[in-house]
């Protein structure tokens, strides 16, 4: 064979093999119509569910900020309190004022207030921390100081300094309180007794 022809028997093959290249390709590519619906049922439905669950996720923070859209401006409301029962308590302390008769009309009237301001906490559902004689939460009360107490069981709380709020199941503010724990002196007394004898 000359070199012409080599070539020309070279290039025929080549194309023969480029032919039937493309028909295997072409096989490989072709997917069954049954295949092809089954991938878009599959596709369809991920991203039905996607949808489902981004429409539950936005309800629910509709809920919430329809809820709790009042909680900062709850929790600064109850300054307002706070300075209501601090006025009380200054008022009546004072030597002064505390001896003058009309001064217990003026509290009345802050009593009155007072009340006002807890009613209107309550249809807004903030509610008071009952706190005294419950076992200490960290979840709903902050320890301010430990007191020792025999007639109360350790952990328990006796004292409240500020009360605490609910903003429906949330917490507004922590209790401000005081938990009783063992009158160590007495204690530490049987404990020497007991080592002298």
């Amino acid at each position: 064979m000359d070199k012409k022809s080599s070539n020309i028997f070279s290039q025929n093959k080549s194309n023969e093999e480029a032919k039937n290249t493309d028909k295997n390709d072409n096989k490989k590519v072709e997917i069954p119509l049954e295949e092809k619906l089954k991938t878009a049922e599959e596709k369809l439905l991920r991203s039905l569910a996607e949808i489902e669950n981004q429409r539950r996720r936005f309800e629910k923070e509709i809920k919430d900020a329809f809820t709790f859209g009042g909680f900062n401006f709850a929790k600064e409301i109850l300054a307002l309190l706070d300075n209501l029962q601090r006025a009380k308590l200054s008022i009546k302390n004072d030597p002064v004022l505390g001896k003058n008769k009309d001064v217990e009309k003026f509290l009345g009237n802050i009593d009155i207030l007072e009340k006002d301001l807890v009613s209107i906490f309550e249809k807004n559902n903030i509610k008071k921390i009952n706190c005294l004689g419950q076992k200490f939460d960290p979840n709903l009360h902050q320890a301010i100081v430990e007191i020792a107490d025999d007639k109360s069981e350790p952990g328990t709380i006796v004292q409240e300094m500020q009360a605490g709020f609910m903003f429906s199941d949330r917490l507004l503010r922590p209790s401000f309180v005081g938990v009783a724990k063992k009158n160590t002196s007495k204690n530490s007394e049987n404990d020497k007794k007991n080592v002298n004898k």
